[in-house]
């Protein structure tokens, strides 16, 4: 019943070990079909739906368990992938997988994007950054294929930078092929969807050689990376579609210890992001299969240096018209993640939200388009072209294009913008000027672990809820 005459399904499943009692590590599977020839690689957190023809026999291919035990996943990804030979569309998704899809121009409507771009206001002179283990050695291809098929411009800028050391092949990866792979469909959907949102801004694409090992090989690496960023003026905003349960660390002082870019993006007023995650208010543990029992939290999200992009589900016609309010993303392939931090307390700026969040940092901040059901269109050679994705990986690079935005409004880096967010929340109950938009309905309790309610304002499930670009920009960048 796909678009290709048949269906194949893949299931994910994950891992991570024990700041409550900590230790360990984390990883998802993906399964990729190409004419339901199945791969099932140990990486960060995909399931991928589609594909036609005879089927082949599974190939499994893992790293030591010793190994995998130490990687965490990489929030977001969770894909339908059909062997489309053209971009789908919403209906063709209803019809063939029973779940929404949008393109472009559905979510920058959705967005109220439109009156910026009239405006001149697109990003320009601004760059995005994107940090992604491994990179996508087709990424300029992709994007440019992305492009064509959905009328956009080239960023008048994009670079890709390897500032920590040179990529090897995927075939050196020791934790298996797949997890590269994995890091190409990230790579696709972070630079892509960042581009929609901001389709004049810079983009720099920032690969690091080695996939993440918890305060072992690939934050450090990660860390590094961005500070080289920060220290050379590089860019504007940073997007992370990447998270590692806070349990997982062998201490708290291991998470602290890898900080140093954030207090460095601080003082160089340049925006950091991360994804929530994709599990709801749980996460995994290092069996690569069991989730937590009870509500975790995961870094670099739960940093109070950090903008937590949470999860949302829109329900759009197929011109991006809004048919019902925006609820929090808990469709059953995955949600939004938030909760409270083992680690960090209450920052100053969350203390409005007290009553909510008690004595520790809460996340997430804000939310964005994360859904499955409601996923975006994105393009990636390495898994056969297009190919549908949802998760939180979706709404980091998507806020970080609104940021890019409203630092053009402003005419300069708006750099740390917590403090400016919970204001702005704060008076959004009694004006529409903020561009805040409440999300009321919806909660992220998952696999059997009760997670948070969205209700009117602040809450563990949505943050403030989402936004409308066109005021939210604007409103950001005044203050």
């Amino acid at each position: 019943m796909d678009l290709g005459g048949g269906l194949c399904y893949g299931a994910f499943g994950a891992g991570t070990d024990a700041l409550r009692g900590m230790s360990g590590g984390k990883k998802r599977y993906m399964q990729i079909t190409h004419g339901c020839r199945i791969l099932r690689v140990a990486i960060a957190g995909i399931t991928v739906l589609g594909g036609t023809g005879a089927a082949a026999a599974p190939i499994l291919v893992t790293a030591p368990a010793a190994a995998v035990r130490l990687i965490p996943d990489a929030t977001g990804h969770i894909v339908v992938n059909g062997s489309f030979t053209q971009p789908p569309t919403t209906a063709q998704c209803l019809l063939n997988y029973d779940i929404n899809c949008y393109q472009p121009f559905q979510l920058q409507k959705a967005y109220d994007l439109a009156p910026l771009y009239q405006q001149g206001i697109t990003g320009a002179g601004r760059t995005i950054v994107i940090v992604d283990a491994f990179g996508s050695p087709t990424i300029e291809s992709d994007l440019a294929t992305f492009d064509a098929a959905f009328g956009l411009p080239a960023p008048p800028s994009f670079k890709i930078i390897q500032p920590v050391g040179a990529i090897p092949p995927c075939s050196a990866d020791p934790f298996g092929a797949g997890d590269c792979v994995n890091w190409g469909v990230e790579t696709s959907l972070d630079v892509e969807w960042s581009h929609v949102m901001a389709p004049g801004a810079n983009i720099l694409l920032v690969e690091t050689p080695s996939s993440e090992t918890e305060g072992v090989q690939g934050f450090p690496d990660i860390v590094a990376a961005e500070n080289y960023v920060i220290n050379h003026n590089l860019g504007d905003v940073i997007s992370q579609s990447f998270g590692a349960t806070e349990e997982t660390f062998p201490s708290a002082q291991s998470i602290l210890n890898l900080r140093s870019a954030y207090f460095n993006a601080l003082f160089h007023n340049v925006t950091v992001l991360a994804a929530s995650g994709d599990e709801g208010a749980t996460n995994y543990e290092s069996d690569l299969s069991t989730l937590y029992p009870y509500p975790v939290n995961s870094w670099p999200s739960s940093d109070p240096l950090v903008t937590s992009l949470g999860g949302s589900q829109l329900n759009l016609d197929a011109n991006g018209n809004r048919l019902s309010p925006d609820v929090v993303w808990n469709d059953g392939f995955g949600a939004g993640g938030g909760g409270v931090s083992a680690v960090f307390p209450r920052p100053l700026f969350q203390y409005g939200v007290k009553s909510v969040v008690g004595n520790w940092r809460g996340t997430p901040d804000i939310s964005m388009s994360a859904a499955v059901n409601g996923g975006v269109d994105a393009y990636d050679t390495t898994i056969g072209g297009w190919f549908i994705v949802g998760g939180t990986s979706e709404a980091s690079p998507e806020f970080a294009g609104i940021v890019a935005l409203a630092d053009q409004a402003a005419g300069h880096r708006l750099g740390y913008i917590d403090p400016a967010l919970y204001l702005l929340g704060g008076l959004s109950k009694y004006t529409s000027w903020t561009g805040i938009v409440d999300i009321t309905s919806g909660n992220n309790s998952f696999a059997g672990v009760t997670g948070y309610n969205a209700g009117p304002g602040y809450d563990l499930a949505s943050g403030w809820g989402t936004i409308d670009a066109y005021k939210f920009v604007h409103a950001l960048a005044r203050l």
